[in-house]
């Protein structure tokens, strides 16, 4: 059974459904105020306007046009400059020196820092937490995704997991979607993978979609059948010792 959490027409101010939390928080160190004692999901279209999925969207096209997998599956991450490159990943910047200023600009960042931390605010109004007790964390990137079949694991983006269990620092996962389900690509949809049934998001422009990472979330995302599908995880965990800073130009 599938169930349609939120249609790619929708515009969401505000959808959220608590859900009992797993235990896998309690293999962790937990964090008073932050590790999750309230569970859920989330989706809104009320925080990120098309216009700055599509600026976003613009730094991921930039980015990725420097390297790019082989596969269905190519990631840009701005934090540790890692970068899809055929069967392989390089350090962007790194590998591009001071050519980098001709890629990327300091409002970039800026507008990057600026989404990040209105999700991260809503995320914490949403669970009743302090925004201040949340700190990103790795990985936190852009993903490219096509019908290009997969040439590595890395390309197999499509198996169901729980990011708690795959990543560890993960406490609450965020995806911003930067194009349109069945406009820009089919296929694609985010499923969460309930006992009872499935429930899905289709993706659109400015879409936040965020949740607590254990297994009261095991999710996958739909393989894409045509077209490009762009996203950005962010990621948050209560741990300071896992916490990142934002990208620097």
């Amino acid at each position: 059974v599938t169930e349609v959490l939120a249609h790619r027409s929708d515009s969401l101010r505000d959808k959220f459904v608590e859900i009992p939390c797993s235990e896998d928080y309690d293999s962790h160190k937990r964090f008073e105020g932050c590790t999750p004692r309230r569970c859920g999901r989330g989706v809104t279209d009320a925080i990120i306007t098309r216009e700055e999925a599509e600026r976003i969207r613009r730094i991921a096209e930039r980015g990725l046009s420097l390297g790019g997998s082989d596969g269905g599956a190519s990631i840009l991450d701005l934090h540790s400059g890692a970068l899809s490159l055929g069967k392989h990943f390089v350090n962007l910047y790194r590998y591009f020196g001071d050519k980098i200023h001709d890629i990327f600009t300091e409002e970039d960042f800026a507008l990057y820092r600026d989404v990040r931390q209105r999700i991260q605010q809503r995320i914490a109004q949403a669970f009743g937490i302090s925004s201040a007790s949340m700190y990103l964390t790795k990985p936190t990137f852009f993903s490219r995704m096509n019908s290009t079949e997969a040439k590595t694991t890395h390309d197999e983006y499509w198996h169901p997991h729980v990011d708690k269990v795959t990543y560890g620092s993960f406490d609450y996962t965020s995806l911003l979607y930067l194009s349109d389900y069945t406009q820009d690509f089919g296929g694609g949809r985010f499923v969460f993978m309930d006992a009872d049934s499935n429930k899905t998001v289709e993706p659109r422009a400015g879409r936040v979609s965020f949740f607590t990472s254990g297994s009261e979330n095991l999710h996958r995302v739909e393989k894409v059948h045509w077209g490009t599908r762009y996203a950005i995880t962010i990621s948050f965990t209560c741990n300071p010792e896992h916490g990142i800073g934002d990208p620097v130009l």
